[in-house]
């Protein structure tokens, strides 16, 4: 039985999105269930990666040169994606961190400084 919702998604399509999943081991596909510490890329998260660190890296919201806006507008324009994608009420209740250890940690300093 599928659950519902997931009859749509052809597992050996998605997995030649990810670059990593083309290769075997032991003679089997590569199965990778460690996600929750490091998710595997699809190939246009790593072109975006590349042209990022390649053509594009600057500090955000730290200057007024034209790499620094142009990382500013994007990161900005990815708050607002991520805030219509969620139905948050708005682009500032999203915060981006570094990691699931970095965001539970946020959010249980913020719960016990409201009491």
């Amino acid at each position: 039985m599928t659950p519902k919702g997931l009859s749509n998604y052809n597992v050996e399509e998605i997995r030649k999105d990810f670059p990593i999943f083309q290769q075997e081991i032991y003679g089997k596909p590569l199965t990778f269930l460690d996600s929750g510490a490091s998710a595997q890329k699809p190939q246009m998260v790593l072109d975006a990666i590349q042209k990022c660190y390649a053509e594009e890296y600057a500090n955000i919201h730290r200057g007024v040169y034209y790499l620094s806006q142009v990382g500013t507008q994007k990161y900005e324009d990815a708050r607002v994606k991520v805030q219509k994608f969620i139905n948050a009420k708005s682009d500032k209740e999203i915060i981006f961190v570094r990691g699931a250890t970095e965001a539970i940690n946020l959010v249980a300093k913020a719960g016990a400084e409201s009491f």
